[in-house]
């Protein structure tokens, strides 16, 4: 109290000289004052109180008209501060929360890294682009000693936290108990069981799961409400769209999947995909599968991993491109 006190007096005496004599050199030790407040952490309400005692005591009576209005200026200043600072808890919880998030992002990276095996028969390409910082996708790969490759990609209808988490479920399920002797209908069904336990049912998980033989050349796969992919056929050098039927994962206890089968010739290929794929936006518009199509033949004459990347910079590269979803390509081309 003492030094608001004093610091009245010495304002009051700056502020005298300088309407007496109009002198800049008052005015500066008054803005060197000002400044010294921020330190002591003297607000700006405060300092229209200090010049408020100024005018009493220089003016008394005359000084009501500017006591009036320094008074309403002081109420605004106060809801500004108690404004501002609400502002600054926010801003500082959100930075909090963001730093939290990127370091759940890059954990979820390390645990969702899948390696792709080396296989003679295949070239393999796969690109993950989240939407938002956490991703809402996953692929999957595994190899057995009898020459069965497997691939799985999933996507959460969700995002945020709860969809990373569930995801993440996911891959430690798919790491724990699953293995190229188990047919991808069953396996599907061992992860819907363990989906509709464990997840809210605001979160779906949409999964195809395959396995290429390299014996017999053919895809083995069964689908859980995955987008449609597609095959190319070289021999005629058309797409087709994959046509598989399958529940969602963690709708129905103990559904059972359908499984369906491909033959794949030389140079035939497998492309996955998650629906960000598909709802990606030009402008005000989706889209169009047939456009996707056309931008992944544009590029099938490099490998299946530069293939998948430079498609997704085509678009990226567009100036009225939008990501409206995470973005997850897959392509699978039998090379002998």
């Amino acid at each position: 109290m003492r030094n608001i006190e004093k610091d009245t007096v010495m304002y009051t005496d700056l502020l005298q000289q300088y309407l007496k004599t109009n002198d800049e050199m008052f005015l500066t030790k008054a803005k060197e004052m000002s400044s010294s407040f921020v330190s002591r952490s003297i607000y700006p309400e405060e300092i229209v109180r200090i010049h408020q005692r100024a005018l009493e005591s220089l003016y008394e009576e005359k000084a009501q008209a500017y006591k009036k209005s320094l008074q309403f200026l002081l109420e605004s200043l106060i809801a500004y501060r108690v404004a501002y600072e609400k502002f600054e808890q926010m801003n500082l919880e959100r930075l909090e929360l963001k730093s939290e998030i990127q370091v759940a992002a890059n954990m979820q990276r390390t645990l969702l890294q899948t390696k792709k095996p080396i296989c003679q028969e295949l070239d393999v390409g796969v690109i993950s682009v989240p939407y938002r910082q956490l991703n809402g996708d996953y692929y999957y790969f595994s190899e057995d000693d009898k020459g069965i490759f497997s691939v799985a990609i999933a996507d959460i209808i969700g995002k945020g936290v709860p969809a990373a988490l569930s995801m993440s479920m996911i891959k430690y399920a798919m790491d724990s108990f699953y293995d190229e002797t188990m047919c991808p209908s069953t396996a599907l069904r061992h992860l819907n069981n363990l989906v509709e336990r464990n997840v809210t049912a605001d979160i779906f998980i949409t999964m195809l799961l395959g396995q290429y033989s390299q014996q017999a050349n053919t895809f083995t796969f069964s689908s859980a409400g995955h987008e449609p992919g597609f095959i190319y056929r070289a021999k005629t050098g058309t797409y087709e769209e994959i046509d598989a039927k399958g529940i969602v994962l963690g709708v129905i206890k103990h559904t059972k999947y359908e499984e369906y089968k491909l033959k794949l010739e030389v140079d035939d290929r497998i492309i996955l995909l998650t629906d960000g794929v598909t709802e990606c936006k030009r402008g005000d518009r989706f889209v169009t599968k047939q456009e996707v199509i056309e931008v992944i033949e544009q590029f099938s004459h490099l490998s299946a991993q530069e293939q998948v990347e430079k498609v997704y910079a085509y678009f990226d590269e567009m100036d009225d491109f939008q990501l409206k979803d995470d973005f997850t390509l897959l392509v699978i081309r039998r090379v002998v």
